[in-house]
């Protein structure tokens, strides 16, 4: 294949490095479990504690606290490398990088010594918890509660959908402290084990199934104020900011569903024969894998520009990386699923890999922000300027 599809095009030496290092990685320790993973549920954390030692547990995190020190476009380089490989497990490895950073990022020196050594190495999971029963979208009007106490905060409300719950030992968690709306929301960082917390049944999802899926409850949790990340009220912006690395995490993740995608689509025209020749000779079928590819160049391009842009700390790196979860988690979920038409009914088959993508992917466009707040984020910047 050309390198211009393969992903390699214009990257650093030590990038394409990455790059050949994740795949391997992909292609030997993911890809040849990634039917049993889903079909048992299994939450792989020995393969994902191999992919920690070559620093893959905390990507984008400072090394002075275990991690690779890397560069947005380097993360996103990785992930979608990964992704190839088993995309639900690397969307879960993107989550957990994600709050490493944020702890790495918003906590004290006390704080990040304290944590983020032991996520770096995967010794310990970490989990993200923004999303409540009753706020989704709208995240700023949750209702989970902290109350002050002396030298510690009572909590009480509950998470929904939280990817790793139950089975990880970290919880980023945003809770109210103060009045309505975002400026009322404090950061805290809730351990495994602390009395008060629980989790609620393991859900049952049409993918993701390599990583659990569980309600995170709080009943007069007591956390330590030495917990909370940040200033109280600062909650809101940290969740944020984690999310616009969230957004090009994720939508890395579909880049690598779809780039695997079209090479098993490519794969199989060229295998199965209709009408006494192989389906590659079909013009229309022809035509149909050139748009996959391209739309996944196109896709490709707009994530590595907004994180490079996220990178440098630009001014529009929050519209771009919208525009990039919006525009490659939606032409990524189409490739994929063109991807099982193109295979006929074994592309319906639980054998074949490519359900799989389609169903681990189709989650992309509802979390880290749904497209539709993706489409509001970007409409509201272009109607203010």
């Amino acid at each position: 294949i050309s390198s211009s599809f393969l992903a390699s095009t214009g990257l650093t030496e030590d990038q394409k490095e990455f790059q050949k290092v994740a795949l391997d990685f992909a292609a030997k320790e993911m890809a040849p479990y990634m039917a049993e993973w889903d079909e048992k549920e299994i939450f792989p954390v020995e393969t994902m504690r191999k992919a920690a030692q070559l620093g893959f547990g905390g990507i984008y995190v400072k090394p002075d606290v275990g991690g690779s020190g890397l560069s947005r476009l380097d993360t996103s380089i990785i992930f979608e490398a990964l992704s190839t490989g088993c995309t639900s497990t690397t969307a879960y490895m993107s989550i957990h990088n994600m709050c490493v950073w944020m702890i790495d990022t918003f906590g004290n020196e006390e704080q990040r010594r304290r944590f983020c050594p032991s996520l770096c190495s995967m010794e310990k999971f970490a989990s993200y918890c923004l999303t409540e029963p009753g706020s989704g979208s709208d995240a700023a009007s949750l209702l989970t509660s902290a109350q002050r106490k002396g030298d510690t905060y009572v909590l009480n409300g509950s998470k929904a959908f939280i990817s790793g719950g139950g089975d990880t030992d970290v919880y980023v968690v945003m809770c109210r402290t103060g009045g309505p709306g975002p400026k009322g929301i404090s950061c805290l960082v809730l351990e495994k084990g602390m009395p008060g917390l629980s989790f609620g049944k393991k859900e049952k999802k049409v993918g993701w199934n390599s990583q659990p899926t569980r309600a995170v409850i709080f009943e007069d949790c007591v956390v330590p104020v030495g917990n909370r990340l940040g200033a109280e009220g600062q909650g809101f912006s940290i969740a944020m900011q984690g999310l616009n690395g969230g957004r090009i995490n994720i939508a890395s993740c579909s880049l690598g569903a779809a780039h695997a995608s079209v090479l098993l689509t490519q794969e199989h025209l060229t295998v199965r024969k209709q009408f006494g020749e192989p389906l590659a000779n079909n013009q229309y079928l022809q035509f149909r894998l050139a748009e996959m590819a391209t739309r996944l160049v196109a896709a490709r391009l707009m994530v590595r520009n907004a994180a490079r842009a996220l990178q440098d700390g630009r001014e529009d790196a929050a519209v771009l990386c919208s525009m990039a979860k919006l525009f490659a988690t939606d032409e990524c979920f189409g490739i994929c699923n063109q991807a099982l038409q193109m295979h006929g009914g074994y592309g319906y088959l639980k054998d074949y890999a490519v359900q799989q993508f389609v169903r681990d992917i189709r989650v992309h466009q509802i979390l880290e922000g749904t497209n539709e707040v993706m489409r509001m984020i970007v409409a509201r910047n272009l109607l203010q300027s």
